[in-house]
């Protein structure tokens, strides 16, 4: 039977440190290798300081994981990159990095394909494939630096997990992933700068709570009521609009960190004066944050992006209520800025 090498880019510092100490190495020279990994090194023979049989050590036990880049586009105004990737098990990822005032912001991916079911999203009509581990999710990380340049501070320094995926849903090894690019020795990401987006799953909101991770969490509602966000999202049919929301405020209470609340808006499905009131009161008493988004319009799906005018009058009515809104900024839009578009849209031209 054919010897599984585990990916040493899903190990904590710590674990990398016990592991060759386990090997019979001196403590440092776990240190070098964690150095080496995070420098984007991709093979155990290139990590020069450690002594040959080390490496060897490394390579018969662990594999440094890697993805295959099959697509990259550039939008015209250079604002956004999106990242296509073959999978070792030749399943297909995308990622986008996105570049604000701010620094650049990588949108990576939890899950190959969701089982949540979204009908206006493009990453789940497939349903779920798997669960990404955590090197494959450290590797969308370390090869966006890589195409960047983290040279001068200008690699990811703001991390969103909003790909395709359900991030709750891979609890586990979204919580390590997190863990791991905060560590100082590693990314040393603040945790104040990355941001997770569930479609929201109670429990799971209510567990992260309790992680001592107080990173944003950012709740996609996308409806002011019940019937609505049926209508969208079968998670609706699990947990309330109102569990959503005092799960939200339960989070806020723990962390200290404000919640964010996505707002899709579709042309007359739930974007009238009438849905913006319903929403404030949902909302009232409660310091959060509403993003509001015109909906990217997905080929095959009915639903098209609200008009200039009831997106504007949407976010008056929520401002003249007391919320604190924004707008979306819209990336990409020339090169498929939604989640999934650009997968889905190499799978209909090309057979792997």
């Amino acid at each position: 039977m054919t010897h599984v090498k585990e990916d040493i880019l899903g190990l904590m510092p710590n674990e990398i440190i016990k592991e060759l100490a386990d090997m019979g190495e001196q403590p440092f020279r776990g240190k070098q290798v964690v150095n080496w990994l995070y420098k984007g090194i991709n093979s155990f023979g290139a990590m020069t300081n450690l002594p040959k049989s080390t490496r060897q050590k490394l390579e018969s036990k662990y594999k440094i994981g890697s993805l295959k880049q099959i697509d990259r586009q550039k939008s015209e105004k250079g604002d956004t990159i999106k990242y296509l990737y073959l999978l070792a098990d030749n399943n297909i990822i995308e990622c986008v990095v996105m570049k604000y005032a701010y620094g650049n912001t990588l949108c990576l991916s939890t899950q190959v394909g969701c089982r949540m079911g979204c009908s206006f999203c493009a990453s789940t009509k497939e349903g779920l494939v798997r669960n990404l581990e955590v090197g494959e999710m450290v590797a969308q990380l370390l090869i966006a630096n890589s195409d960047i340049g983290r040279a001068e501070d200008r690699g990811i320094r703001n991390i969103v997990l909003m790909g395709s995926g359900e991030p709750l849903d891979n609890y586990q090894n979204v919580i390590k992933f997190m863990r791991l690019v905060h560590h100082p020795d590693v990314f040393n990401i603040s945790y104040r700068n990355i941001t997770l987006s569930t479609c929201g799953l109670v429990p799971k909101m209510k567990e992260l709570s309790q992680e001592d991770i107080p990173i944003t969490l950012s709740i996609s509602l996308h409806a002011p009521n019940d019937e609505i966000r049926r209508k969208i999202m079968p998670v609706a049919s699990a947990y309330s609009v109102d569990e959503i929301v005092q799960a939200g405020k339960y989070y806020f209470e723990k962390t200290g960190r404000r919640v964010t609340f996505e707002y899709s808006l579709i042309h007359r499905l739930n974007d009238s004066e009438e849905n913006a009131r319903e929403l404030a009161y949902r909302l009232k008493d409660f310091s959060c944050h509403v993003n509001v988004i015109p909906i990217n319009e997905i080929e095959g799906t009915p639903y098209r992006r609200s008009s200039e005018y009831r997106i504007e009058s949407f976010i008056n009515t929520l401002k003249s209520l007391g919320l604190q809104v924004t707008r979306r900024r819209e990336l990409g839009q020339d090169i498929g800025g939604a989640c999934g578009q650009l997968k889905r849209g190499y799978l209909d031209n090309v057979e792997i």
